[in-house]
């Protein structure tokens, strides 16, 4: 197949679904996926061993999330998405804003830290190392919302409207460089406002949804500014190849539209996910303030009653 100086393939034939979906994998993300399944498995097999139990639904979750990156990088999507912006754009939205919170509600911080070995006294082993970065400086900064909406908005706009979007095309690291930030700023913007895994920062619910709803609007002004453009904005997609029959304008203002209308998808699946954890949450404080009431005889229901005669003999 034929590749331009930029690393953009030429001789593409008109995308459908079909030819987007065959098989073409990327080497580095095929390794990956299979990587992060192989581990993952791996944890929850040596939790079985032990006798523990592991939520069927959050591995089945994670699994999906590994198969979305898949899906995008390992197949001609990823072909398509060097000529075709719109395509392009699914990519995008795809490894930032739904595989990233799959992937969290697998929990795969939580398995590792039950799954690795405890290391012998005044020694590191991965469950140490791994324990000492979660409650690293580091660690608090970047997972800080000051910190993680900054960074979400800036990869759309700092990115797309800069020159550095053409460099990174220019080439296959700079290509997979990108996807891989993708796919980190969307783990790091969702990590504290899932609240699945152990982290520095875990805010309520209700400040957790301000934190999804204080990034998700500037997607769907990235979209509409693409939509509304008169002219191609990316110098990659100003001349595409011959072959594929489109309109680099149309094409642009198509991927406009993913980027607006996919906007949504992730603010309906993360508020489901809050609102559910919410209400086991209160749920699991009712249990306990059950089992303590009937440790102590309800103290507490006595102690407001006492209260209440005292206000009424006054």
């Amino acid at each position: 197949m034929d590749h331009s100086g930029h690393g953009m393939t030429t001789d593409l034939p008109p995308f459908t679904l079909g030819r987007g979906l065959e098989f073409s994998p990327d080497l580095f993300f095929l390794i990956g996926c299979l990587a992060a399944l192989g581990l993952y498995g791996w944890g929850v097999a040596r939790l079985r061993r032990r006798g523990d139990a592991w939520p069927v639904g959050r591995t089945a979750a994670f699994a999906v999330g590994v198969l979305t990156v898949a899906l995008v990088m390992c197949t001609k999507l990823n072909d398509y998405g060097m000529v075709m912006f719109s395509v392009h754009m699914v990519q995008h939205m795809v490894i930032s804003m739904l595989s990233p919170i799959l992937l969290l509600l697998g929990a795969p911080v939580t398995l590792a830290l039950r799954a690795l070995p405890v290391a012998g006294r005044g020694s590191l082993g991965p469950r140490e190392l791994l324990l000492k970065l979660l409650h690293s400086r580091y660690m608090r900064v970047i997972t800080h919302p000051a910190f993680t909406i900054s960074l979400f908005i800036a990869s759309l706009y700092a990115l797309y409207f800069s020159p550095l979007f053409d460099f990174l095309m220019g080439s296959k690291a700079g290509h997979i460089g990108m996807m891989v930030h993708f796919l980190m700023v969307g783990l790091v913007f969702f990590w504290p406002i899932m609240g699945v895994d152990p982290g520095p920062h875990r805010p309520g619910y209700v400040m957790r949804m301000l934190e999804l709803f204080a990034g998700m609007p500037f997607h769907a002004f990235f979209g509409i500014a693409m939509m509304m453009a008169t002219e191609p904005l990316v110098e990659a997609y100003k001349n595409p190849p011959a072959s594929l029959g489109i309109d680099a304008l149309a094409d642009q203002n198509a991927a406009g539209g993913i980027a607006w209308a996919f906007s949504e998808i992730p603010s309906v699946l993360v508020l489901i996910a809050l609102v559910y954890q919410w209400y086991r949450s209160e749920q699991r404080q009712a249990v306990r303030k059950d089992r303590a009431a009937d440790r102590d005889g309800d103290k507490e229901l006595e102690a407001y009653n006492a209260y209440l005669a005292s206000l009424r003999s006054r």
